[in-house]
């Protein structure tokens, strides 16, 4: 009875045909989706197909069975195969393929193999195997060489022909495996000394394979036609009544095939070849591997036929046992039984993925035209049937070829070398040309300049010569006038100093009793203004125009000792220039040339600077600090700025600053910032402050009396660069203090210093990037000695990213403060995971390469590798100090 249902998915299964006048309806096809890059799918068959061939009569069925017709009738137009059961009936069955005694071996192998061989070339397993009663023709269809005529070649040696003709040899590979199973034994046919293979099970993905095989890689068509005679010479045959030469083992041709393709595309695509040869394209390639497996079975027998007997029959029960055990996985793949015998045979294990697995199978069953063997023929025609009911779920099997890729980027890298060489040395003869250009040019422009300046030098000596002459003679009609009249010029010019003098002390002595004055008219005036609140206010009117008329007469009086100064000072430079310049002609020792013109100017001068230094400096001592220190307080706006600068003046030099403290100096400057917003005494207030803050003693006093509150508001306020600078500089001076740590970050110090980088000028962000050095000084400082503890106040209050942002600043001033903060900090360890994750840690690095100052370079390099933390990130980063 022939068969022709099949499950399709698990469902829909299909009638039986009985009678010669039912037909096998056309399979349903099972299909496997497989994504293609570009959105299309590619739809691929999953179920076994089988094709039917049958071999012509050979000289001895012509002879026995010349009166009898052949016990089939072929099809091939319907793919459809009559099984005769006598003269009037005949059971008809559905192939996928009906090859016809005509047909050729290239036929055979296009119909059957080359689909297969199309799959595992994209990466999919495959197998093509031929089953059917001994003789029938299956050597002949998988194994026949064609030394003597090519169109006889099998399928083993088309398939590699195929095979070799769609690979690259330089990407791609091919090797095989030459195998037979004899009496429930695996031996390599390549190797026959290897006579016992096991089969080893992959407990993860369920493969078998045979790692004791004999793997031989393949280059060239002849290589492989030789290892198949080598393995054909190996296997075992004999001589029995059904074929002369019948194979007494199952031949399996093992060929594994991996295949490079870029980037998971269509390698067929030229506009994608074009773009894998492309230079910078490094993506990484698909390596697909499929593997080809051709099983050629041995052929079954019945023993009265063949007349086997002692060894022979027992190799014919060994066949037929094998056989028997592939026909009963058939069956129950095709009922989909939950139980399929697969360990029953090593035949069955090593098709395990052939029949119901993810290989792509195509069967062709070979049957003889004789009626007297239409039993075996019909047995080998339900087979084929059975078969065809088997589906396999087909897996694509590919996997990224990094090993490629890496070499791929090594040539490329070499060449880029070569080429980076190349220009590199371009470039030194090109910067070699140069240098010598210039050197001849310079040598040229030296001697150039050498004879301009000798030529000029010569003109020089010759002009001075000349002006000596003149000079000489000017200065003795000189001479001569200054003896005559020297002395008198002498004597009334110490008269006219003497006089200035008198009346410079005059006119102190007036500015004093004018200041007691005012003094006493300001107690009156406070007196009055309590005794008469209620209707004194004109006494008060009165008073304030005394007052004010008292003020005028106080600046006419500064004025003119300021002019009698001016005056005393002149007239005595006169005076000592005279009686110098008289010493000098009486004893002769007067220089020749320009020097009897020049000393006038000289001591004016000289003189002229001396004494505003001086009329600077010790204005204290002359007028009286306390006196400048009121003047801070006067309502007119340029007195108050002339007085804060004299104060910031003084400030700056440390004999002065514990005067100007202790006179209250420090509290009126806090004062001034905190009562004016005029920008030019806040300015210069916020510079003298910073010039007392130079000093440990008044850091303190300053924290004391509010005066970090005020630069933070200041700061805050200011939008002048000069103001935000000194207030950046009072800062900076105050961070330098361990005591203030906590005092200046809770009252805002910090954060106004980190505010004031908004500013961008390179004066205030230096003052900034100092005040924070200092900070981070400190604070390593105290975490040194145990006193500290826990993560920098600076990252705390935000400072890390402006600091690792200006860590490669253009100035240096700026950078070397910022690398030193960046070291301070790295050297407590519950710091480094910010620092790390703040980008600090590259900068570091940075220091510790690059750095041009050696002291920084070694601070940074000890502080990386002293640190656990930072090491193991080098570590993993690979990172080298």
């Amino acid at each position: 009875m022939a068969t022709s249902g099949v499950y399709r998915n698990g469902s829909n299964k299909a009638p039986n045909l009985r009678a010669s006048s039912s037909f096998k309806s056309k399979l349903p096809v099972s299909n496997v989706r497989r994504s293609i890059p570009g959105g299309a799918t590619d739809t691929v068959s999953g179920r076994v197909r089988v094709a039917v061939r049958l071999r012509p009569r050979n000289a001895e069925e012509m002879a026995a069975d010349a009166d009898f017709a052949d016990c089939v009738e072929l099809q091939p137009e319907l793919k459809r195969l009559k099984l005769r059961k006598n003269n009037w009936d005949s059971d008809t069955y559905e192939f996928d393929e009906v090859l016809t005694e005509y047909s050729s071996q290239k036929r055979v192998y296009e119909v059957v193999a080359k689909p297969v061989v199309e799959s595992v070339l994209d990466g999919y397993n495959g197998t093509v195997m031929a089953y059917g009663q001994t003789g029938t023709g299956k050597t002949y269809t998988l194994g026949r060489l064609g030394d003597e005529d090519t169109s006889a070649r099998g399928i083993m040696v088309r398939s590699m022909e195929d095979i070799l003709a769609n690979i690259s040899l330089e990407t791609d590979s091919v090797s095989v495996s030459y195998l037979q199973i004899y009496m429930e034994t695996i031996q390599d046919l390549l190797n026959p000394a290897n006579d016992n293979i096991p089969i080893v099970e992959d407990q993860r993905t369920g493969d078998v394979s045979l790692p004791g095989a004999t793997v031989v890689e393949i280059r060239d068509q002849q290589t492989f036609i030789e290892l198949l005679r080598l393995g054909e010479n190996h296997r075992v045959a004999a001589n029995t009544k059904l074929n002369t030469e019948s194979s007494r083992s199952h031949a399996i041709l093992m060929v594994h095939m991996k295949r490079s393709v870029l980037g998971g595309e269509d390698e067929f695509s030229t506009e994608n070849e074009n773009r894998s040869h492309s230079v910078g394209n490094f993506k990484p390639s698909i390596l697909r591997k499929g593997k080809l497996v051709v099983v050629d079975l041995a052929g079954s027998e019945r023993v009265h036929k063949s007349g086997s007997e002692g060894h022979m029959l027992e190799e014919a029960k060994s066949i037929n046992l094998s056989l028997s055990a592939l026909g009963k996985c058939i069956n129950a793949l095709a009922e989909n039984s939950a139980h399929v015998p697969i360990r029953d045979s090593k035949l069955t294990r090593l098709l395990k993925d052939s029949f119901g697995g993810t290989s792509r199978t195509s069967l062709v069953v070979t049957i003889g035209p004789s009626p007297r063997h239409r039993a075996e023929t019909a047995s080998t025609i339900l087979f084929g049937q059975r078969a065809m009911k088997v589906e396999n779920m087909l897996k694509i099997k590919e996997e990224f070829d990094y090993k490629s890729l890496s070499k791929r980027l090594e040539i490329e890298l070499d060449k880029l070398i070569a080429d980076n060489e190349r220009q590199q040395k371009v470039y030194e003869n090109e910067v070699e040309r140069i240098r010598l250009e210039a050197q001849k040019r310079v040598t040229e422009a030296e001697r150039n300049c050498a004879e301009a300046l000798e030529e000029e030098k010569v003109k020089c000596q010759m002009d001075y010569m000349e002006s000596i002459k003149k000079l000489e003679e000017k200065w003795s009609v000189n001479q001569h006038k200054c003896v005559a009249n020297g002395e008198v010029h002498m004597d009334s010019g110490n008269d006219e100093v003497t006089k200035l003098k008198a009346l410079l002390q005059n006119e102190i002595c007036l500015r004093k009793a004018a200041e007691e004055e005012n003094k006493n008219l300001k107690l009156q005036l406070v007196k009055f203004s309590k005794a008469e609140l209620s209707g004194g206010s004109t006494n008060v009117m009165n008073i304030q125009e005394i007052l004010e008329e008292e003020c005028r007469q106080n600046k006419k009086l500064e004025e003119e000792v300021r002019a009698l100064k001016s005056q005393l000072s002149q007239l005595s430079t006169e005076a000592n220039l005279s009686r110098s310049y008289l010493e000098r002609g009486r004893n002769g020792n007067t220089p020749a040339g320009l020097d009897c013109l020049s000393p006038l100017n000289h001591l004016q001068s000289r003189d002229s600077s001396n004494g505003e230094r001086a009329s600077i400096v010790n204005l204290h001592e002359q007028v009286g600090l306390q006196k400048i220190l009121s003047l801070l307080e006067s309502e007119d706006a340029n007195v108050r700025i002339h007085a804060v600068k004299v104060v910031a003046n003084l400030a700056a030099e440390e004999a002065n600053q514990e005067k100007i403290v202790e006179a209250g100096g420090l509290t009126s400057l806090l004062m001034l910032l905190r009562s004016y917003e005029d920008e030019t005494i806040r300015r210069i207030a916020a510079g003298a402050i910073a010039n007392l803050a130079m000093n440990e003693a008044n850091q303190e006093l300053i924290m004391a009396q509010g005066g970090i509150c005020l630069l933070a508001m200041t700061a805050s306020d200011a939008e002048d660069p000069q103001t935000l600078r000194m207030v950046a500089g009072a800062l900076a001076n105050l961070c330098g203090n361990d005591k203030l740590q906590m005092r200046l970050r809770s009252e805002g110090g910090i954060k106004a210093l980190l505010g004031m980088v908004r500013c961008r000028h390179p004066d205030v962000l230096s003052q900034v990037a100092r005040g924070i050095a200092n900070f981070a000084k400190c604070e390593s400082r105290a975490s040194s000695q145990g006193t500290k503890h826990g993560r920098s106040l600076l990252i705390e209050d935000g400072a890390l990213p402006w600091i690792v942002q200006n860590a490669n600043n253009e100035a240096s001033l700026i950078r070397r403060h910022v690398e030193l903060a960046l070291c301070h900090l790295a050297q407590h360890e519950v710091n480094a995971k910010d620092m790390i994750s703040g980008g600090a840690l590259w900068e570091l690095v940075r220091i510790s390469r690059d750095c041009s100052r050696e002291d920084i370079k070694a601070l940074a390099r000890r502080t990386l590798t002293s640190s656990s933390t930072f090491v193991a990130e080098m570590r993993r980063l690979r990172i080298e100090v």
